[in-house]
């Protein structure tokens, strides 16, 4: 009886990507692996819709969508950029609500809250005192990345731990402890270390051979911001022998002006796309790749063997690309470049280094974390029947 009663367990996910894709594409894998692993799952969504995500099998809930209204993530805007009121905010907060009760989970787990989201309090909080007075009352579980955003301001490390400690029963920290620890950027993990599970990265499975190779791909995750990065590859490849074959992605955010630049007078040896869903594929056949240092594209390569070029995001203040970034440098697993004072020549340098240097060996770290998730959360479910 007790395993007819797990297989069913029912979970709700809430996801909010606010200006790049790469909560909601983390979040798919693990809403994916739980799935597979039986558990009935609804993801609730609140940013722009991403095309094959959360995925199939997947109930959604899409409330109305908001972005971040500016790079420091400090407001939020509608989908047509507008700055948005009070009366929106309660009545997403009331959806919200709604999809909750009507759902009836046994467990909820809310993506980067407390350890960010902080402009999602409105919704978020009144979720948390739903979720207390729920009879049964569900397990609450925070999902969070490995490596959080440094300089926060005084006292939010102090409140994170008190919401932590009041409401959540478990921290799913989606890395594995030999890269980074908690710690690393949260200076108060021992106040909640007895809630800490560590899952490893949630890197896709491997990919399958490619049905087309490039020499060199250049990508941006969701494409909101990084158009430059893109320029400096296109201009790049006119700097290099002809004969490489160049991809650049510039993600489906990019703004449509931008994209229709990018477009012209490119190389013969260079394609422009938008959106490739075979990305892993292709990196396991190419030769070196460009990017930022976003979670999930760092998954990717970690994957595969070709040499791999960051340039961390760090527009806003953000610090987490860069520590991730240091980190694989500090491990031989990729190069870094600047993203302020990027150039054409930057880029040519550093991928000729790359060409010349062998294909990089088999990675050490715990890449598995969609599925230890499922794992870790079935054996909290036991626990409480037990």
């Amino acid at each position: 009886m007790a395993e007819s009663v797990m297989t069913a367990a029912r979970i709700f996910f809430y996801v909010q990507h606010l200006l790049g894709i790469g909560h909601i594409a983390r979040a798919s894998r693990i809403a994916n692996s739980l799935v597979k692993d039986g558990f009935e799952v609804t993801v609730v969504t609140g940013g722009l819709p991403v095309p094959g995500f959360p995925g199939e099998g997947v109930k959604t809930v899409a409330l109305p969508a908001v972005v971040a209204s500016n790079a420091g993530f400090s407001g939020l805007a509608d989908a047509d950029g507008r700055p948005v009121g009070e009366d929106f905010l309660h009545a997403r907060r009331d959806l919200l609500l709604e999809a909750f009760h009507a759902a009836r989970p046994d467990v909820v787990i809310i993506e980067a809250f407390p350890f960010g989201r902080r402009q999602m309090r409105f919704e978020l909080l009144p979720l948390l005192a739903a979720i207390e007075t729920a009879e049964p009352r569900p397990k609450l579980l925070s999902s969070v990345r490995d490596i959080l955003q440094e300089n926060r301001k005084a006292g939010r490390d102090a409140e994170t731990a008190a919401l932590v400690r009041d409401h959540f029963d478990a921290v799913l920290v989606h890395g594995d402890p030999g890269f980074v620890r908690l710690e690393n950027t949260f200076p108060l993990t021992a106040e909640i270390a007895d809630r800490v599970r560590y899952t490893g990265l949630v890197a896709a499975p491997p990919a399958p051979e490619p049905d087309e190779t490039f020499d060199i791909i250049a990508s941006v995750g969701g494409g909101a911001v990084g158009a430059a990065l893109i320029g400096a590859a296109k201009e790049a490849a006119a700097l290099l022998p002809a004969d490489l074959r160049w991809l650049l992605i510039s993600g489906p955010n990019l703004p449509e002006a931008d994209f229709a630049a990018l477009s012209q007078d490119a190389p013969a040896n260079v394609t422009l796309v938008r959106f490739r869903k075979d990305f892993p594929s292709l990196l396991r056949g190419a030769k070196v790749s460009i990017s930022q240092a976003g979670y999930n594209t760092v998954g990717d390569l970690l994957r595969s063997q070709c040499r791999a070029i960051l340039i961390p995001f760090v527009a806003g203040g953000e610090t987490e690309q860069t520590v991730r970034a240091e980190r694989l440098q500090a491990l031989d697993l990729a190069d870094i470049l600047p993203e302020e004072g990027l150039t054409p020549g930057h880029v040519k340098e550093a991928v000729e280094k790359a060409l010349a240097a062998p294909r990089r060996g088999r990675v050490l770290l715990d890449l598995d974390g969609a599925e230890k998730t499922a794992g870790i959360i079935r054996s909290m479910i036991a626990e409480s029947l037990a």
